[in-house]
């Protein structure tokens, strides 16, 4: 009688080539390479240099003074290449913050009268401010928005438009929130160019001169209250309320 063939052996090839697969190694991921910090400021300076032709002979201006000042401290305590040594480095600090500075004018200028300006620039506030990306109200037809940010001087509503229009938007939201948070200021910033509005790249800085009135929990639990009565504004995530339009067929 004709032996059976052992089971073991009969093992069909894919079975083997399964069990080798999971014990296989996972290709490597590619790894995107960021670009080096040279590679940043250089593009960070043509971009400035195009909007404001004027930055690099600024820079070169603020770093030849830093090394000539420090020069001549170092040349009157008879200790020049000290001076010198001292010098070049605050002179290339001095000449890298007037980058910094005229590029952050530069983007500004290159995203004002663009829907969303006003939430972009609240995003260049410091640490302590909630912020959200999508504005609590706004006109779809218009695109005029409100935006809002809560910190220590209580809750900034930021504008974005002209003053008699946005102005319905403003005194909605500043009263919905009178009821809610009837202890808490509320502070209106119009941004844009036109009388009694600030700047885009001043809203900022306008809101961290404020008087602070909250402790930081005192912030957090009024976020949590904004927060738990949910917006205004049925936005689902993900969409972009600026490509909103009202329903004609009512």
């Amino acid at each position: 009688m004709a032996k059976s063939p052992d089971s073991s052996n009969s093992t069909p090839a894919g079975s083997s080539a399964v069990k080798r697969g999971l014990f296989s190694r996972k290709p490597k991921e590619a790894k995107v390479k960021k670009p080096s910090r040279l590679k940043q400021i250089r593009e960070v300076f043509n971009m400035t240099r195009r909007h404001d032709p004027m930055v690099p002979w600024l820079m070169l201006l603020v770093f030849l003074g830093v090394v000539a000042v420090s020069f001549l401290v170092g040349f009157w305590l008879e200790n020049w290449i000290t001076g010198l040594i001292i010098g070049i480095p605050l002179g290339l600090l001095g000449a890298t913050l007037i980058l910094s500075r005229r590029a952050e004018r530069a983007a500004f200028a290159q995203i004002e009268n663009q829907p969303g300006a006003s939430g972009a620039a609240l995003g260049t506030l410091r640490r302590g401010w909630i912020t959200e990306e999508q504005p609590v109200a706004v006109n779809p037809r218009t695109q005029d928005a409100v935006f809002r940010a809560i910190g220590r001087p209580g809750v900034v509503l930021v504008s974005e438009g002209p003053s008699h229009r946005v102005k319905p938007l403003l005194d909605a939201e500043r009263k919905r929130l009178a009821r809610i948070l009837p202890n808490v200021t509320v502070h209106v910033i119009e941004s844009g160019r036109g009388e009694g509005q600030v700047p885009l790249s001043q809203v900022a800085k306008k809101m961290g001169k404020l008087k602070k009135e909250l402790t930081k929990l005192e912030v957090n639990a009024v976020s949590k209250r904004i927060a738990s009565l949910g917006n205004r504004l049925p936005i689902p995530k993900g969409i972009d309320p600026y490509k909103a339009r009202p329903n004609r067929g009512r």
